[in-house]
Parts: structure tokens; sequence; C-alpha cells
């Protein structure tokens, strides 16, 4: 493994003034958008990678049509469980994994590897702890991604690239509810299986072959990754220096464990955490979205057709949002904006089981994933400086907000449809409150951004600033 200090990255780093200050700036920008160009190329398999990773996990709730819970003999809440148990094994491993990831500094080796393994498991699917093992190797997927994309682009470009990237979670409710129907329509029987079996082994096989082509298509970081030419890989660095992460030369000098203690030290990371909990409770809807979408009526390949439109408009509305964030350089008011659009779906759906308001309700819930893709570029970008620090507060948020995950899983009993007044009531709650606290991280960071502006006016000397002259959080 190679680190930042070593002497061939030092030789490297030295260009970084003459990038930026020697090169004419035509020569320049045409050189950053050669390597953006390239490294959002190779990035796209990440959304094949996110799309095949929901899919894997959430292909039980299209099994459920087609007799999961009967064959397996589930009753009661025991699907509820089936549902929940990755979660636990997210919460176990994901900062392990991040920190892991962090250590062994190949993400193009480290996350096709999971992939591989939980494609390997979720062939096995039938047998709850079979799922609790699917969560302990998808863990470190999400957060990992997380943070290579940080790894590489700068502030105003994340909150994009993570919904381009997240927009994977779209296609897999959309795309996945399309494939189900082709294949739990024709398949049942075949070699003696049932047809829900048959979904686990084709979307398992897709995803090993998939993990194997990647580990030759994904980046590492921006110091060791072998495709980049000795140019790009010091306008790769020098960028993020740039953009307020630190001097080139100092990133990547904390220890992981030194990265651990800070991340656990500072209060952002378990306020996120904790609004996180009550986001991701409210957005349980997604993992019974065919359930919902049955309570109109229609037979499990109507259902299932049906469930495609509303992610289609969630995905059309995620790059709209995300890419008019990234231009405004804000972050909140997108994140508020869908959730309050999401609230009214809510409501509409707790006020009347007429098929069309229902259906129109459907739509206004999907699209609060668009607020969550910025949302996580928002947070990213919150804590940007030491990769170290990074690596693990974004795996500790995500993490603990798994919690919301366990409990949105128990918020859709079947004796509470077909109206389900009670899971969208707490789902409102649910929104109303993690709205709440993102706002309060919002006027925090904003009066942040109002001390730095002081501080910067005032010092005397520019050592005197704790932060890089021009840096800002993006509120």
């Amino acid at each position: 493994m190679q680190a930042l200090n070593d002497p061939k990255t030092a030789d490297t780093t030295d260009t970084i003034n003459d990038l930026s200050t020697g090169v004419p700036c035509y020569a320049r920008d045409d050189l950053e958008r050669r390597l953006l160009r390239k490294l959002d190329l190779r990035m796209s398999v990440l959304v094949v990678i996110y799309t095949l990773n929901f899919i894997d996990r959430s292909n039980v709730n299209n099994a459920r049509l087609q007799g999961f819970e009967k064959d397996l003999r589930l009753h009661g809440q025991q699907y509820a469980t089936a549902l929940s148990i990755p979660y636990v094994g997210y919460i176990i491993m994901q900062v392990p994994g991040n920190m892991f990831l962090h250590w062994l500094e190949r993400p193009s080796i480290f996350i096709p590897s999971c992939m591989a393994v939980w494609g390997m498991i979720s062939v096995l699917t039938g047998v709850l702890l079979v799922r609790f093992f699917l969560g302990i190797v998808e863990a470190p997927f999400f957060p990992g991604v997380l943070f290579l994309i940080s790894r590489w682009y700068k502030r105003d470009e994340l909150a994009m690239r993570t919904s381009l990237v997240t927009c994977g979670s779209i296609l897999s409710f959309g795309f996945g509810s399309l494939i189900a129907s082709g294949i739990l329509s024709s398949m049942q029987g075949k070699l003696g299986q049932a047809a829900w079996r048959w979904l686990f082994y084709i979307e398992g096989g897709i995803t090993i072959f998939v993990a194997i082509c990647a580990i030759f298509i994904l980046p590492d970081f921006p110091h060791n990754t072998r495709w980049l030419t000795s140019e790009e890989r010091a306008l790769a660095i020098s960028r993020l220096a740039e953009d307020g992460y630190s001097k080139a030369d100092e990133l990547g000098k904390q220890t992981i464990t030194q990265g651990l203690r800070d991340a656990v030290s500072d209060w952002k990371v378990w306020w996120l955490s904790a609004a996180l909990i009550f986001q991701y409770t409210m957005q349980s809807f997604g993992n019974y979205f065919p359930t919902l979408s049955k309570t109109m009526g229609y037979g499990t390949t109507v259902t299932l057709l049906l469930c495609v439109p509303p992610w289609v408009f969630a995905g059309i509305v995620a790059f709209a949002m995300s890419r008019h964030s990234d231009k405004k350089q804000r972050r909140y008011r997108y994140v508020a904006a869908s959730n309050a659009v999401g609230a009214v779906g809510f409501i509409m759906s707790m006020c009347t089981m007429n098929t069309a308001v229902r259906y129109i309700s459907l739509f206004l819930m999907a699209q609060i994933i668009a607020g969550y893709m910025v949302l996580w570029g928002w947070i990213s970008s919150t804590f940007d400086r030491e990769p170290a620090k990074r690596v693990v507060a974004i795996a500790l948020i995500n993490g603990l907000g798994q919690l919301g995950s366990i409990a949105g899983s128990y918020l859709w009993p079947s004796n509470w449809g077909p109206t389900y007044h009670y899971s969208y009531a707490i789902c409102l709650a649910g929104i109303v409150v993690s709205t709440a606290m993102f706002g309060v991280m919002h006027l925090y960071l904003k009066h942040q951004n109002e001390l730095i502006e002081r501080n910067e006016r005032d010092a005397k000397d520019v050592k005197e600033l704790r932060d890089p002259v021009g840096f800002r959080y993006l509120v």
C-alpha cells in the first residue's frame, strides 16, 4: 500500500504549484475536463453496482408477492424480521469496513470483493441467518462509495455525483420490479424451483459477474490509481487542496485511530446520526413499495409494473435537484423541500383509499429519495478535511442511522393494511423531526461560516487562521 508521503507521490505533488500557476489557465482547464471525463466514465460502474446492491437487498419485497412468506412459513412479524436483519449487519460492520478501506487504499479491490460475496449470499437467500451475513458483507459498500467519491471530487461537485451514483437505488426500485415481474410470471416450477427462488438465483448471478468486471474499472485514490498520468495525478490532488481540504502534502497524515477519535468526539456526527434514524424510519415505505402498490387492488404483475413510473419520476427529480444544488452551492433547502413534498404524499394516503389519489401519493413519496441524495452530498462535504476522520464519520452516521431502518421494517404490519393509517402517521412524524434536526445543523454551519469570515477579516497573518482562506461550509 502506497502512502501519500511516499517518494513517488511526493514527486507528483511537487508539480501542483506548476499546474496552479505555471500552466496557462486554458491548459489546466482542458486537463481538468479530461480528468473529470475519464473519472466520471469509470465511476459510472458504481451506478450499476448500487442498483444491484439495492436489488439484492430488496428483492424479498417482490418475492413476497409470489409465495415467499408461505414457502418459508413466515408468520406475524417474521417477515419484518427478515427485512430488518441485514441492517444489524450494517450497524456492526460499516465503521470497521470503512476503516479497513482507508487502511487498504484499494477500493477497486475491496468494493467488488464485497459485491461478489453478497451476490453469492443473495443466491442462498431463504434462511434468516443468511440475511444477517448479507448485511455484514454489504455494510462497507455505501459508506465506502461515499468516501471514494469524496476523495476525488470537490465539494461543489459532490451532490450531483452522489446523486448519479445513488440513483442506482431508484433504478433498483423501478427496474427491479420490472425484472421481478418477468421472472415471477414465467419461472414458477422451472427445475422444480419456486419463481421467487429464481429471482434470487438470477439477480445474484448478475451481481457476481459485474463484481468481477468492476475490479478492472474502478479507481483507487488519487495518489495510487495506476491509470492516471503524472499530470492528472497532480491535478487530482491539487484540486482537493485548493478546495479547502488541506495542504496537499498534509492529506492522509492522520492515522485511522486518530480519525476514529476525532469522529467520535465531534457532536455533528451524533446529531446527524440521530436525524438519519428518523429519516430512515420514514423512508421505510420504500421497502414496502410493492405492498403499498398492491393496496390499489391489482394482480402481481400489474402491481409490480405500477411501481416503475414513481421511481422514474424520482430519478428525474433527483438529477435536476442535485444539479441545481451544486450550481447554487446550497444543500438544506433542497432536502427540506423534498421532505415537505413527501409529507404531502403521506397525508394524501392517510386521508383516502381512492386509487388515483393513492397512486399520485406514491409519486410524491418516491421523490423523497432526491432530497436524500443531496443530503449525503451535504454530509460528505461537512466532514471534508482529513480523510481518516471523514471515512469514520460517514460510516458511523450511516451505520447508526440504520437503527431507523430496523424500526421501519416493523412499521407496516399486514393488520394495519390496506389503509396503513398508523404507518403513514409515524412516517409523517419522522419526516418532521428529521427535517427540523437538519435545519438546526444548517443554522449551526451558517453561523460557523460567519465566524470564519470574521476571523479572516480580523486576522493579521494567514497563519493565525484555523481554516484555509476562502473555506466555507456548504449550507
